[in-house]
């Protein structure tokens, strides 16, 4: 009996959290097909123009909106953005800098600074046990 190979797919919605954009705002026959690992592949490989245009101006995702503006997702929601938003909007939140940006931005700094040092202190650490092992 041979197998027959089938090719994977994914729903709409994985397809475009993979590719970085918010579904609602790609092709109709985007959002009602089903995409193969193959198109997808083919799709970041070569992406057409309305997924340029899409990548270019939004509307974004949030975890793409909350990487633009350097915060968390959570950082955002606290600041009171819970909807897509387009690149013109995201450049002027960066123009006006609000209270909340700056201090979701400083909170991941922090984050970012205290990650490095428990990734310091683990190689550290790992490197004494090796010391220990062979001594």
């Amino acid at each position: 009996m041979k197998s027959h190979q089938t090719a994977q797919t994914m729903k709409p919605a994985t397809a475009a959290k993979k590719l970085g954009v918010y579904l609602e705002a790609t092709p109709t026959e985007f959002q009602e097909g089903v995409v193969s690992r193959s198109e997808l592949s083919a799709l970041q490989a070569d992406p057409p123009e309305w997924l340029q245009e899409l990548r270019r101006t939004g509307p974004h995702p949030r975890p793409v909106v909350a990487a633009k503006l350097g915060v968390s997702i959570a950082g955002l929601a606290r600041g009171g953005v819970t909807e897509p938003l387009t690149t013109e909007q995201i450049e002027e939140l960066k123009k006006d800098l609000p209270e909340w940006l700056q201090r979701e931005r400083a909170t991941q700094a922090e984050v970012r600074k205290e990650t490095v040092r428990i990734k310091e202190k683990n190689a550290e650490r790992a490197e004494k046990a090796a010391r220990d092992t062979r001594s």
